[in-house]
Parts: structure tokens; C-alpha cells; sequence
């Protein structure tokens, strides 16, 4: 009778248990989440340990270790700004260093434009602006301006087997002589018939020289000229810009004359010859450049 009585008073109980709600699978995780941080904080009381952590005796990562980490990614990142900011005025700076080198080129080009568009304008000034050239008899003429330059002359070894350098030397020759017309001709004549030799720069020059020397000034302006813009690399092409500049002065034109002897400087500057050189100071005086 107790038994019965006992399990009877048992099936109430556990059907009341039965009913009784149970948590939720959140309830329960959140539970045991407040029951884990309860556990680190007696277990680790200077800080949680640090997630990534490969062994249980690792080194906890304390409030003092993550405040040096954020300052040192604070610090790596105002490095990268500043390298940022150092490139952008890196690039800005070569942006105007392009821009003043494209400047300084045009400026070149353009002066040596202004100065070969004042010749060709002084070539064509009316003639009564020349000075009045002697009718003297070419033998009572002054000698040139200046003596031949080094390697005007002629060499016998060369002539000898060079077709082209005896031509040259004929008309060298005849120049030196005092013979301009015979000379103007015959150099002619020897950059016609060897357009490639390497002598065709002394002769254009030459045959400027030659019609400077008789007194033509405004022709030979204009052979010299040619022979400086048609082979500005020419042995004779530097002497061509002095002898246009002595050509100018005889035609009244000092301030010609000195664009000139700038040319001369600015184009071939420490290239130029000693004895030229010391022509070019000279003439540079005369016309008060």
C-alpha cells in the first residue's frame, strides 16, 4: 500500500516536470557564455587571452600589449601618408621640371627663328642702306678680313690622289690670289661636281669670303648664311657665322652682326677654333655687341 501510494504521488511530480518550459538553444549558449567570461576573469585577471593563441601557456594579451599594437599601426599608417603625400609633390615637381625644359626648347627654337627671319629681312632692305663699295682695281684692294684658317689650303700628298681636293685647292688658289670671280667659279664648279666631298663646306664658305673680299656684302650674306643652314655641321660652318657677321657690318647692320657672332657662340660655343675665337672678340668689339 505505501508502494502504490508512492508512485502515486511520483506521477503528478514528474508529469508537472514535463510541463515545466525549457530554454532555448540561445538561452542556453548565452548562459554559458556569462558562465565562461565568470571562469577567464578568475582565471586570466589581467586580460582576457589572446584569440589566435597557439598553446595554453602562451602569453595572455594584456590591455598594455593592444595599446602598443594601435600605436603602431597609427604609426605605419601616418608613414603611408606621408610617402603618399612625398610622391604626389615628387610627381609634382617633375610635372614642372617637363613643362620648363618643353619652355626653355621653345624659347630656342624661337630665337634662332627671330634671328634667321632678321637676316633674311636685312638682305632685303633696300640697296641704298649699303655702304659704297670701291671701284679700286682688285690688286688695290684691302687683303681679307682674316688669313685662311688652318686646313683652307691645299695639300700636295692629298691633291695628288684626291680628284675633288685638287679641284678645291684650284679654286683655294685663285681666292688667294685675289682673283674672286675666278674663284667664286671654279669653287662652284667643285661643289657641283663633288656635292659629298668633305672640302663642299670650305668651298660655300670660301665663295662667301671671296664675295665678301670684291666687295659684294649683300651676296655674300647670303652664301654664307646658306652654307651655315644647309650643313650647320660643316668644318666651315662656325667661320660662315663670322664672316656673315663681318658681311652685316659692311652693309651697316651692326646689330645684325651681333645676333650673328650670339649664334656663333650659342651653337658651337667651346667647339670653336682658338684663332676664330680670338676674330670673333674682336669683331664683337668692333660692332659694340
Amino acid at each position: 500500500m505505501t508502494a502504490a501510494a508512492a508512485a502515486l504521488l511520483l506521477i503528478p511530480a514528474s508529469t508537472a516536470m514535463s510541463q515545466r518550459p525549457q530554454p532555448s538553444p540561445e538561452q542556453r549558449i548565452d548562459r554559458l557564455e556569462r558562465q565562461l567570461e565568470q571562469i577567464q576573469r578568475q582565471v586570466f585577471p589581467k586580460g582576457r587571452p589572446a584569440a589566435t593563441a597557439g598553446f595554453p601557456d602562451d602569453p595572455a594579451a594584456t590591455q598594455s600589449s593592444v595599446t602598443s599594437l594601435a600605436q603602431r599601426l597609427d604609426s605605419l599608417e601616418r608613414q603611408m601618408a606621408d610617402l603618399l603625400r612625398l610622391s604626389e609633390e615628387n610627381g609634382h615637381l617633375l610635372q614642372v621640371m617637363k613643362s620648363d625644359l618643353a619652355k626653355t626648347r621653345n624659347d630656342n627654337r624661337d630665337r634662332i627663328d627671330a634671328l634667321e627671319q632678321r637676316i633674311a629681312q636685312g638682305l632685303s632692305a633696300p640697296a641704298d642702306a649699303e655702304p659704297t663699295v670701291s671701284s679700286a682695281p682688285p690688286k688695290d684692294r684691302p687683303k681679307p678680313v682674316a688669313s685662311a684658317a688652318p686646313g683652307d689650303s691645299d695639300s700636295s700628298e692629298a691633291t695628288e690622289t684626291d680628284p675633288g681636293e685638287a679641284a678645291y685647292t684650284e679654286g683655294f688658289k685663285a681666292w688667294e690670289a685675289g682673283q674672286y670671280n675666278a674663284a667664286i667659279s671654279s669653287l662652284r664648279s667643285f661643289t657641283k661636281a663633288y656635292p659629298k666631298h668633305r672640302r663642299v663646306s670650305y668651298a660655300n664658305n670660301l665663295i662667301g669670303r671671296a664675295m665678301l673680299d670684291k666687295g659684294d656684302a649683300r651676296s655674300a650674306t647670303q652664301a654664307l648664311l646658306a652654307n651655315y643652314r644647309s650643313n650647320p655641321k660643316g668644318e666651315r660652318a662656325p667661320d660662315s657665322l663670322y664672316y656673315l657677321g663681318q658681311a652685316l657690318m659692311k652693309l651697316g647692320q651692326p646689330g645684325q652682326a651681333c645676333k650673328a657672332y650670339a649664334e656663333l657662340e650659342a651653337v658651337y660655343g667651346s667647339k670653336i677654333r682658338p684663332d676664330l675665337k680670338k676674330l670673333e672678340m674682336d669683331a664683337k668689339a668692333e660692332a659694340q655687341c
